[in-house]
């Protein structure tokens, strides 16, 4: 079966702080029909992300398709609060790269 990466979809793919206890992250696309493919594949979910991220249930805040902007959002809990000792990444803008190379079948 034929795969593409979520990179080659998507317009932007992204996280950033949501507050100091948790990061938001933003897939969003140009078109309706990059966002439907991603979204119907069911290779972006809860589960993907926590399997991406070593996460459990409660650790996932947010998921949720949001079709007027054709994105898929999600939020999750930080393991440490933004600044505090031990924290390696203070604006929570490095932490979208394990998206970026899942497969979507096409």
């Amino acid at each position: 079966m034929a795969t593409r990466k979520l990179s080659e979809l998507a317009k932007t793919i992204r996280s950033k702080n949501a507050g100091t206890d948790r990061i938001t992250f933003d897939i969003i696309f140009r078109e309706k029909e990059n966002y439907d493919l991603v979204r119907k594949s069911g290779a972006l979910t809860r589960e993907t992300v926590k399997e991406l991220f070593g996460l459990t249930d409660s650790d996932i805040a947010d998921f949720v398709e949001f079709d007027p902007a054709f994105a898929i959002k999600f939020t999750i809990n930080r393991k440490k609060p933004s600044g505090s000792a031990g924290d390696s990444d203070v604006f929570g803008s490095q932490q979208y790269p394990p998206l970026l190379d899942i497969e979507i079948p096409v």
